[in-house]
């Protein structure tokens, strides 16, 4: 024969109590509030990390195709957070080929106390290639000024007020070589 279970024994055995609920709802939103709190603070850093990585891409685009095409690339920075990479035509004539704008905040900018790279290429300004009007990476790799001589140079990147996200993208003209740096507070790291 079936044994029936009376109801009032099988609602306390199923389910969880109200104070169950309430202390898990708890404890779910003060771990959500840390998780927030934490984020807000490292936010600055990966956004960093993302123009580091959008600029050491596209100078190193740059180089690539002024290889691939066998073209001169010049390399324009516009504004204060702009990239643009425009091919020399043959006969005549220019075509734009790619222009990427950092994003969050990220812009092209020098922190008071923070050195140079371990390059040494130069920080007069952000953007800093010994003062040359044109920057071009000719179909050899090699970057050069508007006379055709060898350039290095480098691009300080940040977030105002930040200066936990100064980064750093060098340029070695002989070779086309670009590297990109991370400051940590006290040293430039690749």
């Amino acid at each position: 024969m079936k044994k029936t279970i009376p109801v009032t024994q099988v609602s306390r055995q199923a389910g969880f109590s109200m104070v169950e609920l309430a202390g898990t709802l708890l404890l779910a939103g003060i771990l959500a509030g840390l998780a927030i709190v934490n984020l807000n603070g490292i936010a600055p850093g990966t956004d960093a990390n993302a123009a580091l990585n959008e600029t050491v891409a596209q100078l190193r685009k740059g180089r690539e195709t002024a290889i691939a095409q066998r073209r001169n690339i010049e390399l324009k920075f516009l504004g204060t957070n702009q990239i643009q990479l425009v091919r020399d035509e043959v006969p005549a004539g220019t075509t734009i080929l790619s222009t990427i704008t950092l994003d969050s905040k990220m812009q092209f900018m020098l922190f008071n106390g923070v050195p140079d790279t371990p390059d040494l290429f130069g920080k007069t300004n952000a953007v800093s290639f010994g003062g040359a009007n044109s920057l071009i990476f000719q179909s050899n790799g090699v970057l050069v000024d508007g006379s055709a001589n060898p350039l290095n140079g480098s691009v300080f990147l940040g977030q105002a007020n930040h200066p936990e996200t100064a980064r750093a993208v060098t340029v070695l003209g002989s070779t086309g070589r670009v590297r990109g740096y991370r400051w940590t507070g006290s040293t430039w790291i690749q």
